[in-house]
């Protein structure tokens, strides 16, 4: 008979797979340049991982002993702390911190003048400041001297106090909301489906789940597996030919293009979201496709150069859609709190009353969740402003960074989406909506900065974090244990993610690592030079473009909840001005179609019986990316990459 309850020994397993995922990633991204196995929310590397434990380590367990087997609270314990860490180690932040906290040294040059331009401004515990030591990290280290981790201490400690106070914002900011999307809204938690069908358990205790004794599951893992086999098989035997899953069709002189994509993983999620948002997908992705050749048929362009996840510079119209994005969002995030205004006033009575409470079910009290939020805010401030940001330009950008993580939380949780980006970055939002010369050089260096954790947002802790307290409820009886274990991720996903790309840099040459990483080491620099010798204003046509978006939003929320016959959800056309729909929408209109078509032949019976085949797809495709970076790490092939995104 399993035990109850969470045992030290599960505890101590998380830990475990939590350091493998914090040294894996770097590793398997860097020095194998393979499968980016942390690339998107789902957090890849955490399904594969317990698919391992549940498929292979727990029935060994069970025939050695019987009590030795997981429980589910432990499963799920497990698998959120490895989620948490794969959202950090990876591009949720590490591989784009470090690189970032060494750029401005490394790549300075009498051309871009950042010596006089920029260096000044930078606060001396932001970054390393050893030219020499940075030079080491990028061109590696002569054989036999010693890492020099004294540069690193100061500056590391204040971030890792930064992210502190983040990762407690995002904690506390999805208890709090944890009701409203998940018993008000009931909105679905598509990215949780995998996981937690994975631990359920049947009727009977076995040593094998119930998951993995479905045919139909094993027959859609099949799919991805051979697929991206014979793909990861033709870097080995150059006869096998590679297969191609995307195709690319040029509009508009090459201006516009059209984008076709076949990627399981994708087919498999958008079949376990509701019809009607995954039709909103790529019905809005059409239309908005329509809008920039109309756009640039007529030469309406956009000229703004923000930061490159701003994704300004990307084609003539792609600043509008931007925009037009931002202002979706904000009406989506700010029309959302309205409608949870009185859970969120419930919420409020409880930091003062202590009787009648409602918040036994949560991971933690809402007090101590409202009092963390606070303070989370309140340090982040602070931090941001030492840094170099008038204090009410950091109140400008918090608002609107906030907004974007709201947003494609939202975005995920209900969608599936799990590699939703925004239009426009923290720092484009700033900058373009108050303008560079407002907040002076050092401002627009610090903001720029702040792509560290606010930039690539293919993956993000906030959707990790909401869909990990999704699966862990029912679980608040052993909440002080689980919030242990959360904080012991983050700490693993920090501490040993740094540290393992350091050591990698200093051992190969970051100069070495694949080609976002002098991307992502310049940025910053890059947009603070712009500014700094190019000073703007406020972009009122940004305003304009963000107003239409705000607008056409607030006209679908509307229909939405008022017309009983409208077809069209919001989600679709907050995304359809993002980058990821390009490469997304092919597969959710197959899944989509497939969806319709069992419905109308086959019933809800049909659907129940086929989704096991799709959940098979998702999980397929992170196992055979899990499989193949280990048979690379054994044999030292490298760029074997499946795509994750």
């Amino acid at each position: 008979m399993s035990r109850p309850g969470i045992s030290l020994r599960a505890m101590l397993v998380g830990v475990l797979l939590c350091g493998v995922i914090a040294v894996g990633l770097p590793y398997g991204e860097f020095v194998l340049n393979g499968t980016q196995m942390g690339l998107n929310s789902s957090t890849p590397a955490a399904f594969f991982l317990l698919f391992l434990l549940v498929a292979l380590v727990q029935p060994i367990l069970g025939l050695l002993r019987r009590d030795w087997l997981f429980t589910r609270a432990e499963l799920l314990s497990i698998a959120v702390m490895m989620m948490i860490t794969t959202a950090i180690s990876a591009r949720g932040f590490i591989s784009i911190a470090v690189p970032i906290m060494t750029g401005v040294f490394y790549f300075a040059s009498p051309e871009n003048n950042w010596d006089g331009l920029l260096i000044p401004h930078i606060p001396t515990w932001l970054i390393p400041y050893s030219p020499q030591g940075i030079k080491a990290f990028y061109e590696g280290l002569p054989e036999g001297n010693p890492i020099p981790w004294g540069i690193w201490v100061e500056p590391l400690l204040w971030w890792l106090l930064f992210m502190a106070a983040f990762y407690l914002v995002v904690v506390c900011a999805m208890v709090i909301l944890r009701r409203q999307w998940m018993d008000h809204e009931r909105l679905l938690y598509p990215l949780t489906q995998v996981p937690l069908g994975m631990v359920e358990d049947g009727a009977k205790t076995s040593l094998v789940k119930p998951f993995l004794r479905n045919p139909m599951m094993w027959l859609g893992l099949a799919v991805p597996f051979v697929l991206h086999g014979i793909n990861a098989l033709s870097h080995y035997y150059e006869f096998i030919s590679r297969i191609n899953f995307a195709y690319s069709l040029p509009l508009v002189e090459n201006t516009v293009r059209f984008y076709l994509r076949f990627d399981c993983m994708w087919v498999g999620l958008a079949y376990l979201v509701n019809a009607n948002i995954t039709f909103s997908l790529w019905f809005f992705y059409l239309l908005v496709k329509v809008e920039e050749v109309v756009l640039t048929r007529v030469g309406v362009f956009s000229t703004e150069n923000l930061d490159i996840f701003s994704h300004t510079f990307e084609g003539p119209t792609m600043g509008i859609l931007s925009h037009q994005t931002m202002g979706a969002m904000i009406v989506m995030v700010v029309l959302g709190l309205w409608t949870a205004r009185m859970h969120l006033w419930e919420v409020l009575r409880h930091v003062w009353r202590r009787d009648h409470r409602s918040d036994g079910e949560e991971l933690m009290g809402y007090r101590t969740a409202v009092i963390g939020l606070v303070l989370g805010l309140v340090v982040m401030s602070i931090w941001l402003w030492c840094s170099g940001l008038p204090f009410w330009a950091v109140l400008v950008y918090l608002f609107g960074a906030f907004v974007i993580f709201l947003a494609l939380t939202r975005v995920i949780v209900e969608a599936g989406l799990a590699a939703a980006v925004q239009g426009m970055s923290g720092t484009g939002f700033l900058i373009s909506s108050v303008g560079s010369s407002s907040i002076g050089v050092a401002g627009v260096l610090a903001t720029g900065i702040t792509l560290a954790w606010a930039g690539d947002l293919l993956v993000f802790m906030m959707a990790p974090c909401a869909n990990g307290i999704r699966m862990l409820h029912g679980l608040a009886r052993h909440k002080r244990r689980i919030l242990v274990m959360i904080g012991m991720a983050m700490a693993i996903g920090l501490i040993g993610g740094v540290i393992t790309i350091l050591v990698i840099g200093y051992t190969y040459g970051a100069n070495n690592f694949h080609g976002s990483w002098g991307w992502f080491a310049r940025e910053p620099f890059r947009v603070a030079q712009n500014f700094a010798l190019n000073p703007t204003g406020p972009n009122w046509e940004g305003w304009l473009w963000n107003g239409v978006g705000a607008v056409i939003m607030s006209l679908l929320v509307w229909a939405r909840y008022n017309l009983l016959w409208w077809p069209f959800h919001p989600i679709g056309y907050l995304v359809s001005g993002t980058w990821i729909l390009n490469s997304v929408w092919f597969s959710i209109f197959l899944a989509w179609l497939v969806k319709a078509l069992v419905l109308k032949y086959m019933g809800p019976n049909g659907y129940k019986a086929t989704r096991w085949f799709f959940l098979g797809m998702v999980l397929g495709q992170f196992v055979a990316g899990g499989f193949w970076m280990v048979v690379d790490g054994f044999t030292g092939m490298t760029g074997n990459r499946i795509r994750m995104f």
